[in-house]
């Protein structure tokens, strides 16, 4: 059966009423139950956001094709947030008010999931899982208490992101690098993260250069760039606005050697920017663990899309909708934000049977909690333990760019990245 979705990309002007509608008083779970997303569908997230959505969606019909929670089947409402904050509030706003969703899904940048996250999820006693929003921020408010535990996320935090990316450079020679950031939390923080460790690790960020989103030039970045002489180029960005400034750099004589965040890991980002500019391109993303988990993700994804699952978001997306269906599962009826919140833990810890991808894999799972008993989710990217903030720890992908296609060249496991974070913080 394939699941129900409904797609909508709203611009609501009306104030709408605040009510926390998902800690409902009915004793049986209404059918079907509904799940909230809020991706970016369109804008400069639009050529990862797309495929981000696609796999979402593909994780919904595979619990549904296992038997659903709670007796029903899952519906997924998926919005657009156009990459724009106020836009991904509104709809997060509708689906929490008006849809009566008690978990939401998304968004990909940190800059749209934080308000969502403090004016409609915390205060609406909706639960939050990110697939993609690496911003340390989050970690911050877990620790002040202001998340009230209903954030979580399925990738590391930035700083993996910015260490990775300093090795990269540094392992290559490169020594002086221009780096040219997103101005939002994800890009500042990353790029701070990134001066620092790269200091650490014997190279330097010569400057450190924002711009803004959604400009149609960007002489003046790339201008101030070139002035300072660098051997290499670090970018943090999205694909859209990425590929505009690489083609201004590169045009104006910047260096080819180039270090790329894991937004750009993106098959319309190398073409945009033409393939034969990228042959000393590299960069980093979150990575996937060997293993039968990863396997059967990977070989259920070629099935449905007839493609690698290549690209930033797949994986962690993937499991960012699996936890919350188990833990629907595991908190009974009827279903709220808060016993979604209270057993995401309980299907992802150390204990209980193993549970993997795919529609088999999650069938066995779901019997299992509707007979009481105690699982273990090791997802797409591999087993999944939440800290008490939401976060998750994580290998490292290298990647490249090879004639005109994204390549993996490496894999920092854990604990490398464990020994190399220890290095670069002690």
């Amino acid at each position: 059966m394939r699941a129900v979705m409904k797609l909508a990309i709203p611009a609501l002007a009306a104030v709408l009423t605040w009510t926390a509608p998902n800690e409902a008083a009915a004793q049986q779970q209404p059918c079907p139950v509904r799940l909230g997303g809020v991706l970016s569908l369109t804008g400069s997230m639009g050529p990862i956001g797309r495929f981000i959505g696609e796999t979402a969606q593909l994780a919904v019909e595979h619990v549904n094709q296992a038997g659903g929670v709670q007796g029903c089947q899952i519906e997924f409402l998926l919005r657009d947030d156009q990459n724009q904050p106020s836009v991904g509030v509104d709809a997060a706003k509708s689906l929490v008010d008006v849809s009566r969703v008690p978990a939401l899904i998304g968004s990909i940048s940190s800059g749209v999931s934080m308000p969502i996250l403090t004016s409609v999820a915390v205060p609406g006693r909706v639960t939050m899982v990110s697939c993609c929003s690496t911003a340390p921020t989050f970690t911050t408010l877990g620790q002040q208490g202001q998340t009230q535990g209903y954030w979580f996320r399925t990738l590391p935090t930035g700083l993996i992101q910015a260490v990775s990316a300093a090795k990269i450079t540094t392992d290559r020679g490169w020594r002086r690098t221009v780096v040219f950031y997103v101005n939002t939390d994800f890009g500042v923080n990353q790029a701070r993260d990134y001066q620092r460790v790269i200091q650490r690790l014997g190279g330097s960020a010569v400057v450190l250069i924002p711009y803004n989103e959604n400009q149609p030039s960007y002489r003046a970045e790339v201008t101030q760039g070139l002035a300072a002489n660098g051997d290499s180029m670090f970018l943090v960005g999205f694909p859209q606005d990425s590929a505009t400034l690489l083609r201004e750099w590169i045009s104006n004589g910047g260096s080819q050697n180039l270090v790329l965040n894991n937004a750009l890991r993106s098959d319309e980002f190398v073409r945009n920017v033409g393939a034969r500019f990228l042959n000393n391109a590299w960069g980093m993303d979150n990575a996937q663990v060997e293993g039968p988990s990863v396997e059967a993700f990977n070989a259920a994804f070629r099935q449905r899309f007839n493609r690698d699952p290549n690209g930033p978001g797949l994986h962690t997306v993937y499991d960012a909708v699996v936890v919350v269906a188990l833990a629907m599962q595991a908190g009974g009826a009827p279903i709220t934000g808060t016993t979604i919140r209270d057993n995401i833990r309980a299907v992802t810890g150390s204990e209980g049977t193993v549970v993997l991808p795919g529609v088999e894999g999650l069938r066995q799972g779901l019997d299992l909690l509707r007979r009481g008993q105690r699982i273990r989710y090791v997802g797409a990217t591999g087993p999944l333990q939440f800290d008490q903030y939401g976060d998750v720890a994580g290998p490292a992908l290298i990647w490249r760019v090879r004639d005109g296609q994204l390549v993996r060249d490496s894999v920092l496991s854990i604990e490398q990245m464990q020994e190399l974070l220890r290095r670069v913080q002690g």
